[in-house]
């Protein structure tokens, strides 16, 4: 039957996820961030291969409670998280990607704009971190934290792709910082927008 409730079809979609999830042994709150992954996506392979470390849930959690900055590598993951939700949060999130002094810099660099907009985003300040799209974002973060330069108080590593994307989630999971990161070619900017809005939920509500 066609149903015009749109958070009914979402909760009926959840019913369906979950007796999916059945096979796994994530945490309560880990399973909810996944089930989101899953809904966003209708693939059911993530419950296979997202991977959390170092208490990632209760410690974004805690950090959105806390409000600040959030970078994020693309405009689509920036369009994608509940804005509604980001303000009661008391959270903002960032993305330099079109920034001309990026563009500059990644031109005189010979890289990436995504490499040099996570560099901008250190420079400010920021420590929160939303990567769903640019493998090079996520090497360059994980250099810049070996360096010293930043001390992330969560990571969302989920960039997607046939080149690097699985190498950089790799090396995200081997620095052992919180995080959530899937295993292999799987992502995307849609993918981690839907993380944050999973963790915002729990945090604040709608």
């Amino acid at each position: 039957m066609y149903m015009k409730d749109p958070m009914g079809i979402e909760n009926k979609s959840m019913d369906i996820i979950g007796e999916v999830m059945s096979d796994t042994s994530f945490s309560k709150e880990e399973s909810i961030v996944v089930k989101r992954m899953i809904h966003t996506t209708g693939d059911f392979d993530y419950r296979k291969i997202a991977v959390f470390q170092k208490n990632f849930v209760n410690q974004a959690l805690n950090s959105l409670k806390r409000g600040g900055i959030l970078f994020t590598d693309t405009k689509m993951a920036h369009m994608g998280i509940n804005k509604k939700a980001l303000t009661k949060a008391g959270c903002e999130v960032k993305c330099f990607i079109d920034d001309e002094g990026v563009a500059e810099e990644a031109k005189r660099m010979n890289t990436t704009r995504s490499a040099c907009a996570v560099e901008r985003a250190v420079s400010e300040g920021i420590d929160m971190f939303i990567i769903g799209n640019a493998p090079t974002a996520l090497f360059r973060l994980l250099e810049l934290a070996e360096e010293g330069r930043v001390k992330p108080q969560f990571i969302i590593g989920v960039p997607v792709g046939f080149v690097g994307a699985a190498e950089s989630k790799e090396c995200l999971r081997a620095f052992g910082l919180p995080s959530i990161s899937t295993v292999g070619t799987k992502g995307g900017s849609n993918v981690a927008a839907s993380i944050v809005n999973a963790l915002l939920y729990m945090a604040v509500g709608r």
